[in-house]
């Protein structure tokens, strides 16, 4: 199972959210370069990289943070979203370095984008609230419930790899949802990234126990705990590894 370390990028630097509130932010660092660099260090293999202001207004706002980022921590790779809507958008974030980009808002409004490119470089964050489907940074609910819309992007768009986030949970350091994630894994047969309220070594060793029964479960996006200081990288990297 992958580890993810979480960066949140607001006005240039790393906050955490809760719940997904924008105005409820903690300012944790000012370069997100250099907490990248020392996620990278710490052993990383991925990063998970948010533009929380382009997934508030819609339009792209950190697109160079994120290019230098996934240029300059090589050979971690790279998932990053937020305020994508278009296919020159995606592109541009590929041709960057990106290795796989995130949808959300653009996903519910057209499915279709995702089948314009290679299934290995596209993710789409399921980012739920009582058991539908979100958009627009979180503020918007939409009427479709999200195991079903998850089972259409699978079924109808060739769709490999779901993020899928509580918000209830998210940035509460509650731990996850255990049960709306399982019942998730048993509506899909692709990857699943779990994210939202991941808080201790407990947490990743109940998700890890969990992808041993449902092995599509391949990874776990952690955020404010690895901020915090509640789940240290290299503990939660090693408990994962193959050899462990």
């Amino acid at each position: 199972m992958i580890i993810f370390p979480a960066i949140d990028i607001q006005e240039g630097k790393v906050v955490r959210l809760r719940q997904g509130r924008f105005n409820e932010a903690t300012e944790y660092a000012q370069d997100p370069l250099k907490v990248a660099q020392q996620w990278r260090k710490k052993g990383a293999q991925w990063l998970h990289l948010v533009d929380l202001d382009g997934a508030q207004t819609g339009e792209m706002k950190h697109f160079e943070i994120i290019q230098r980022i996934a240029q300059e921590v090589r050979p971690v790779q790279i998932q990053a979203g937020g305020g994508i809507r278009t296919k020159a958008e995606i592109q541009k974030l590929l041709d960057a370095g990106v290795a796989r980009v995130v949808l959300g808002t653009k996903a519910v409004e057209w499915p279709g984008i995702i089948e314009a490119f290679p299934a290995q470089r596209i993710a789409v964050s399921l980012d739920c609230c009582d058991g539908k489907v979100t958009t627009k940074g979180w503020t918007s609910v939409v009427d479709i419930k999200a195991y079903t819309f998850a089972d259409e992007l699978v079924k109808d768009h060739g769709l490999r790899c779901l993020i899928y986030t509580d918000i209830k949970t998210d940035g509460m350091l509650m731990g996850p949802n255990f049960q709306a994630l399982e019942e998730l894994l048993d509506t899909v047969n692709i990857s699943v990234i779990a994210s939202g309220g991941i808080s201790s070594l407990e947490d990743i060793k109940k998700l890890l126990s969990l992808s041993k029964k449902k092995s599509h479960l391949m990874g776990a996006i952690v955020g404010k705990a690895l901020y915090e200081g509640k789940i240290i990288l290299e503990e939660a990297l090693r408990l994962c590894s193959p050899s462990a």
